[in-house]
Order: C-alpha cells, then structure tokens, then sequence
C-alpha cells in the first residue's frame, strides 16, 4: 500500500504528516510539496519559468527535510519526498492517478461558512476528484 500525504508546511500538514507515520510506518509514504505558481508568471520566457521552478523545487525540498526531521521519527519507515509545481489540489490528483496511490492524507485548517467559499479549500477538492479514500486531519 502506498499512502500519499499533501504536504505545505501549515499545522494542519504537519498534523497530517503525523498521522501518517504514526498509523502507516509499515507502508510506503509519500509526502508530496506542491511549488505554486502566481498567475503572472505567463508572459515570462519559458526558459525563466524553468529557472525559477528549478530554484523553488530545491528551496521546498530542503524545507520539507528540514520539517520532517523536527516533526517526526524517520527511522524503519520507508518514505519518500516529492515536490510538483502548479495548482496543489490538481497536483495531489494528479500524482495519486499517476504513481498507483492507494490512500491520500491531507490536512484541513477547517475553514468554515464565507471563509472556505471565498478562500477555496485545496482539502475539498482534493476529496472531491480523488480516485482514492482520502483522510482529512484537522
């Protein structure tokens, strides 16, 4: 079994991440750190976009290092780290249709009323388009 956990840096993920090796250490964990990108982005030269993707890949893997370490216990548990760049809940999609994800975990800062519908919630969409069960850690 192969469980994917979103990770972004926030409490919430960080809870996330928790629960995952805290209930799946004997299977394969994937934390996954999604780089966005603004909008503003389109009328730069491809080669410039690949730079700085480039730039934010490395930057998001030394922090997600650096996190998991003061987080968790990463002795005996077989994980991996992967940074993707683009809109996080398509992204995470995305991944578990592709890499054969049997789970995914996903934290939710529990937004509520006006503030998830004006703020979007990356944790319902992702629930929404998964072709996996998604956990959703508060």
């Amino acid at each position: 079994m192969t469980v994917l956990v979103a990770y972004d840096g926030s409490e919430p993920a960080q809870k996330a991440v928790k629960r995952a090796f805290d209930e799946y250490s004997d299977e394969e964990i994937v934390l996954l750190r999604v780089v966005e990108f603004a909008d503003g982005y389109t009328g730069a030269s491809i080669k410039a976009i690949q730079d700085l993707l480039g730039e934010r890949r490395e930057t998001a893997a030394a922090e997600l290092r650096e996190d998991l370490s003061e987080l968790v216990d990463t002795t005996d548990v077989d994980f991996r780290m992967e940074v993707a760049a683009g809109n996080p809940a398509r992204e995470v999609v995305s991944y578990a249709q592709e890499h054969d994800i049997d789970h995914i975990i996903v934290g939710s800062h529990g937004r509520k009323g006006v503030s998830r519908v004006l703020l979007g919630s990356v944790a319902e969409q992702i629930v929404r388009r998964a072709p996996v069960s998604v956990t959703v850690v508060r």
